[in-house]
């Protein structure tokens, strides 16, 4: 007959124990453990304890023999358990992850769960587990522009100064137009938001006109000058430029930041310039709108008023837009450019890395 392992316990260790074992504030399982060394020490053997505790004989020599390893500290946690073993090799990780990376399925643009499953002869949950411990997401991309302005670098550096140290007394303004405002109306009335269903809205629609925000954003304190105009010439900028005169204060210089589209350089536009100096533009680069930082209001307005807005006639959406500004004017609050010239420069140069090593492959 096997004779459990002897224990002895020190006034201290005997005291601690008692307490825990009547104490109603700790878990139930560490004061079944305490009850079991308890009994333990007073020379009850295993099948003896498991009776009075109303446990197992192996669970009762399990925590003697712990107690004796351990001491009072590990009765508190459960051992480490193993755990279910894996059922796939690190190779066939590694292959799926390769094969995710640098193939292609014959009839698709890329993976699917259930076509790389299929491949590689594993669950689809096998496959979305791997892709989520890499970070892969076959079913998304973004999209991306590098410009080739040769002056990138000069005008990158100059307005994203203005950005980050704006010249004393002076206003830095981000210009630019949204063009082909849409005022679209739904064929059919759509369905409000109710609990337990999402609001409806038709797939088609019918376009009532369009219009032309032009829109003027105070890079310091977010408040936005606007107007609207049925087409985008270099008539209508030089009324805009006009328009930010008449709301500016005469004594602020003027840092214009526009892209690079033609009506901004008209001869009559420079013309206009040139009689009024406070005004300097600054273009960005080619293909580098994401330097305009007016492009942001533009997408919010898009997201929050225009996307999902119903608009029976050009007046309507007008009086929709300009409504949004006199609400962002009530309370603006200004994007905040973070990111310095070298940072953005060493991203155009990881870029630009990467797709020459792409295009000589």
């Amino acid at each position: 007959m096997r004779v459990a392992p002897i224990v002895q316990l020190t006034t201290e260790q005997e005291g601690l124990l008692s307490k825990t074992a009547k104490s109603s504030s700790v878990s139930v399982r560490f004061a079944q453990r305490a009850k079991i060394v308890l009994l333990a020490a007073h020379g009850m053997q295993d099948i003896e304890i498991a009776e009075h505790v109303g446990t197992t004989r192996q669970r009762s020599a399990r925590w003697r023999d712990r107690f004796l390893r351990l001491g009072i500290e590990g009765l508190k946690k459960d051992a480490a358990r193993p755990g279910r073993r894996k059922k796939f090799s690190a190779q066939k990780v590694t292959s799926i992850v390769r094969k995710t990376l640098e193939e292609k399925p014959a009839d698709a643009t890329h993976w699917s769960t259930r076509t790389m499953a299929e491949a590689a002869g594993v669950s689809e949950r096998t496959v979305r587990r791997i892709w989520k411990s890499h970070g892969l997401k076959p079913h998304l991309s973004r999209t991306f522009k590098l410009a080739n302005d040769k002056q990138f670098v000069e005008k990158l550096e100059d307005i994203v100064g203005l950005y980050l140290t704006p010249p004393e007394h002076a206003l830095v303004l981000s210009c630019d137009e949204k063009s082909q405002i849409q005022a679209l109306d739904r064929t059919q009335p759509g369905l409000p938001l109710k609990k337990g269903r999402a609001g409806t809205m038709t797939h088609d629609y019918k376009r009532n006109g369009t219009t032309t925000l032009f829109a003027a954003l105070n890079t310091l304190d977010g408040t936005v000058i606007g107007t609207h105009m049925s087409r985008h010439r270099h008539q209508e900028w030089l009324k805009f430029l006009k328009l930010i005169d008449a709301q500016t204060p005469q004594e602020k210089e003027l840092h214009l930041i526009v892209d690079n589209y033609a009506t901004h350089k008209h001869p009559k536009v420079k013309s206009w310039l040139a009689r009024h100096p406070r005004f300097h533009l600054h273009f960005t680069p080619t293909s580098a709108s994401w330097l305009n930082m007016v492009e942001r209001f533009f997408r919010d307005l898009t997201e929050k008023r225009l996307r999902r807005g119903v608009f029976k006639s050009v007046p309507e959406l007008t009086a929709a837009i300009s409504n949004y500004i006199h609400k962002h004017n009530a309370d603006p609050k200004p994007f905040v450019w973070t990111a310095s010239a070298t940072d953005i420069l060493e991203k155009v140069r990881r870029g630009r890395a990467k797709l020459d090593m792409l295009q000589t492959v």
